[in-house]
């Protein structure tokens, strides 16, 4: 996968890549074939719960496919603003904080 690639063009290309028709995906995840078209395209977001479906399908690396598909959802939020690099270093350090807090309560609630 191409880090840079968006999320439905990553899939477009395992399907195509591996010739296997949007009909058969699509009723893997349970969805219609337009929607899947619109995923692929960009038009449309995937949703979270996909993830492990297609990962499994194509036995491609969730973790990997997840990353991918958050990153996207990230970026899209991210790309309008004129501070975007200003906003996801502040988000990093947020996450980082809120990964302690939750650190420090599990040592508590271990004691």
């Amino acid at each position: 996968m191409h880090e840079l690639s968006n999320f439905g063009a990553f899939i477009r290309e395992l399907r195509v890549g591996r010739n296997i028709p949007q009909r058969k995906v699509a009723a893997i995840l349970d969805i219609d074939t337009s929607t899947l078209s619109k995923i692929e395209r960009g038009e449309r977001d995937a949703n979270r719960e996909m993830i492990k479906q297609i990962a499994e399908f194509f036995a491609i690396d969730q973790r990997k496919l997840l990353h991918s598909f958050l990153s996207d959802k990230i970026a899209k939020q991210l790309y309008i603003e004129p501070d975007s690099a200003e906003i996801l270093h502040l988000a990093e350090e947020k996450v980082r904080y809120l990964k302690n807090i939750k650190s420090q309560q599990a040592t508590i609630n271990l004691k």
